[in-house]
């Protein structure tokens, strides 16, 4: 259960892939893709779209217990793929730019990343079944302790993880409703 990290080598892929895109680009134009350009909106876009998925497609599928679309721990990868590919997108969108919003955006996803890989390792160190569910059989005193631990830190890591998530998306909006107005609309 997530432990052969097969999600992690798929995202490590697919960013060795699109970091080929963006070299081609690159290229060719002779300059770094300005945020504000085709391919600057176009993975920002693509980026951001991974990202809203991430959220709400994994947290729809772990709160209903009697859904059949899938094993919960199938969409725990694929949010995991998306908690990687969509924030290096949206890096990439940045133009190497950190600033205002956007750059406080930016950060926020950086660290909703970085907790999103301790959570992972929080998350492995629970016994669990194919499905997702805490595996408790035939526990030992000291693991029984281990495991209590582990729930603990995971309790804890959700009461950081998840507002910060809340706040990435809320400025995320915000830039992207900004950048509209002031992009789009005043031309």
């Amino acid at each position: 259960m997530l432990k052969n990290a097969k999600e992690l080598w798929l995202a490590l892929l697919a960013c060795i892939l699109i970091t080929i895109s963006y070299a081609w680009v690159l290229w060719l134009g002779n300059k770094i893709p300005a945020a504000s350009g085709f391919y600057g909106h176009t993975i920002g876009v693509l980026g951001f779209v991974l990202m809203l998925a991430t959220e709400i497609l994994y947290s729809l599928r772990k709160r209903s217990r009697s859904a059949r679309w899938g094993r919960t721990a199938d969409w725990l990868q694929f949010h995991i793929f998306t908690g990687i590919v969509g924030p290096y997108m949206v890096l990439l969108h940045s133009s190497w730019k950190i600033n205002g919003l956007a750059g406080a955006t930016l950060l926020m996803t950086g660290v909703i990343v970085f907790s999103g890989f301790i959570g992972r390792y929080i998350y492995t160190r629970i016994p669990r079944t194919a499905d997702g569910i805490e595996d408790t059989g035939a526990l030992g005193e000291m693991q029984a302790s281990a495991l209590a631990n582990a729930r603990r830190l995971m309790a804890l890591w959700h009461t950081i993880h998840i507002p910060i998530g809340m706040a990435l998306f809320t400025a995320a909006f915000v830039h992207i409703l900004g950048a509209l107005y002031y992009a789009t609309f005043l031309r």
